[in-house]
């Protein structure tokens, strides 16, 4: 019976990590409706890398991206409701504030998968974006 569990949660991490950055924020969003909690933000203490080493391990992984919204353009509208697919757990005025401080960090070191779909959704909502 225990084993039962263990391959239970095995099989529900594997598929959890499979989940795209915005697919786990709906999910975390969803699991906080449905148990009536919210989840609040902890301070993290992480040790500092020589900045050499930081940029040569960026550089040979491929690894992961930060997107900057550089303009909202003409359709702030648009531009906020794609922030907010892109990020659901920001408020409407999280989102508005975002658009009218430009340049700030979308997604910051994400995989470059979804890099490429927050980028696209803000495009076509008429942003002009940034990789880094």
């Amino acid at each position: 019976m225990a084993e039962e569990k263990v391959n239970k949660v095995n099989k529900l991490v594997d598929q959890v990590a499979e989940l795209t950055v915005v697919e786990l924020s709906d999910l975390v969003n969803k699991l906080q409706e449905k148990l009536g909690v919210s989840a609040m933000p902890t301070p993290q203490v992480a040790a500092a890398a020589p900045a050499g080493q930081v940029a040569a391990e960026s550089e040979t992984s491929g690894g992961n991206q930060t997107v900057v919204l550089t303009s909202p353009g003409a359709n702030k509208i648009a531009v906020i409701k794609a922030l907010r697919e892109i990020n659901q757990s920001l408020s409407l005025m999280d989102a508005k504030g975002m658009t009218e401080q430009v340049p700030t960090e979308v997604l910051k070191d994400a995989k470059p998968e979804d890099v490429k779909a927050a980028s696209d959704k803000l495009k076509a909502a008429g942003a002009t974006v940034e990789l880094k």
